[in-house]
């Protein structure tokens, strides 16, 4: 793609240089001359974006591992410390966090414009893989990278997430136990954390040189999908994208700089300036924004499948949603590589992008809270009014046997006659069966909104009744809910069947409009041939 080298050195350092170590070359020939699609619009502008994001990052970094003690006692402190003594502390550690925030907002963005485009087709497929793994060490950072100030939300989110490793079938308990370097969380687990996140930055940024060489082998992808096939098709990164990137990243400097300096922690959660507690759970466990999407899908498994439990499920389906992005080349079968030209496709992919922000929203949520009810809470009352009552000690020698003998006492006492029993437990061993025969049988429905509404009706329903009967059989019934989970579990079934389903069927059914010739024709407006 970038073809032969155009870099002419002018004086003779620079051909000296040249001839020994070609770093100016390559960086002219990389940054300067290198071939740009003339008709890259401003969704390209995010990988620079990125990449100032992670300079940012591993720089401010840095200078907070100056301060910053790795020490379960000290930590929660020495982050406070950094705010309020250290010279400019509080800008560093700003920068740090928001910078976390701005960081996957730009990665998302620089996924979704890959995705939409078809930034993933052959000839670029290594370049989408390396891509995906710069995102999945991005995750594993932040998250390290969280548990650092020791607070609530950090402590209590790392137990869940070493939790969740610890449902890997097979290895998940030596992981725990490796990553945790014990069998809780504590000073051992710190150390790890602090260190692991020290160093993944610097794998970031080498995974990130690959992925830049990647691109400038296989090229750069462009909106309408056509590979440059002249010099009219492409131009210099420099100054024609080069401009572009500037002008696009100092927006979103100005956005950076609106949460740094106004709202820092708009984007965090309150319970991590409380210090870590390991003797108080916080009501409410949530995991920063960015990774909020996939905690929705792992608890959107709240039932087993077969002799998979619950929490297996969920973990294998937190990890595929990312896993499956990393085989997403083989799964669109279109050969026609922007959505601009498969309108089946954009659309399903809209409802994709609304999906992924509703289960960021999801996860955010009380999984038990209810979005929809079209039905009331139920309860059915039976009572025998005026009744004779009999009744019949139970003596059991152990709790084991009580089952047995209270099923015997009842059966005794219908066949007395009796048309309602009940047993009323008094201790482990002991209770008293009661049965009421004759008297007039009763029926009362009560409905009500919320169960705690119900239970207060049948409360007062049965104090009513006490009078007349000794017990009354109750029958509850509750309407269908509509709940977070249930929402959460909609929006995963459509996050699988995008990728696995749709994806490979569109690509095979769908007719594609007309394709431009050449990407210059596509810009200088002439006549549009078929693809």
């Amino acid at each position: 793609m970038s073809g032969s080298s155009t870099y002419e050195p002018k004086s003779g350092f620079t051909r000296w240089l040249d001839k020994r170590l070609p770093i100016i070359r390559l960086t002219h020939d990389s940054f300067v001359a290198f071939p740009t699609p003339r008709n890259i619009n401003y969704w390209w502008t995010f990988g620079a974006m990125l990449s100032l994001c992670l300079g940012v990052q591993i720089v401010t970094g840095i200078v907070l591992a100056m301060h910053y003690q790795p020490n379960i006692h000290d930590a929660f402190a020495s982050v406070q410390r950094i705010q309020r003594d250290v010279p400019f502390g509080w800008l560093i550690q700003n920068l740090h966090a928001v910078g976390a925030s701005m960081f996957f907002l730009a990665v998302y963005v620089h996924m979704f414009r890959g995705i939409y485009y078809g930034s993933y087709k052959a000839p670029r497929e290594v370049l989408w893989i390396l891509g995906c793994l710069i995102y999945v060490l991005m995750v594993a950072t932040a998250f390290l990278g969280y548990t650092l100030p020791w607070g609530q939300m950090s402590f209590w989110g790392a137990t869940v997430i070493t939790n969740i490793l610890g449902a890997i079938p097979f290895v998940g308990e030596s992981i725990q136990v490796w990553i945790r370097g014990g069998g809780a969380i504590d000073q051992p687990t710190l150390n790890r954390f602090f260190s692991l996140h020290y160093l993944l930055p610097f794998v970031i940024a080498g995974v990130v040189v690959l992925h830049v060489w990647a691109l400038h082998e296989a090229g750069q992808n462009n909106p309408t999908g056509v590979e440059p096939k002249t010099k009219d098709d492409t131009v210099p990164f420099t100054p024609y994208a080069t401009m572009k990137d500037l002008f696009a990243t100092s927006l979103f400097l100005i956005l950076f700089a609106t949460f740094v300096f106004f709202m820092p922690q708009a984007l965090g959660h309150s319970d991590n300036f409380i210090p870590a507690n390991p003797v108080q759970t916080p009501s409410e466990i949530v995991p920063e924004w960015y990774l909020l999407p996939f905690y929705a899908i792992l608890r959107a498994f709240d039932f087993n499948i077969g002799p998979i439990d619950s929490k297996t499920a969920g973990v294998f389906a937190m990890f595929a949603s990312i896993g499956v992005l990393f085989i997403l080349p083989w799964l669109d079968t279109s050969r026609v590589r922007s959505m601009r030209y498969r309108p089946a496709a954009r659309w399903w992919f809209m409802i994709f992008v609304a999906v992924a922000l509703a289960l960021g929203w999801c996860g955010g949520q009380n999984p038990s809270t209810v979005l929809a009810q079209p039905g009331s809470f139920r309860a059915t009352l039976n009572w025998i009014a005026n009744g004779q009552t009999s009744q019949q000690r139970i003596q059991v020698a152990s709790p084991a046997a009580f089952q047995a003998a209270s099923d015997a006492a009842e059966a005794q006492l219908r066949a007395q006659g009796a048309t309602m029993t009940s047993v009323v437990r008094e201790s482990g061993t002991t209770a008293l069966a009661l049965g009421v025969s004759r008297g007039s049988p009763e029926t009362r429905v009560i409905t009500a909104a919320t169960s705690d509404d119900l239970e207060a009706e049948i409360t007062a329903a049965k104090a009513q009744i006490g009078g007349s009967s000794p017990f009354v059989a109750i029958k509850r019934e509750a309407p269908f809910q509509f709940t977070v989970t249930r929402f959460a579990q909609l929006l995963t079934a459509y996050y699988f069947f995008f990728f696995i389903v749709l994806l490979p069927l569109l690509g095979l059914r769908e007719k594609p409009n007309r394709v431009p010739d050449t990407i210059a024709k596509s810009v200088l407006g002439q006549t549009q041939g078929a693809s």
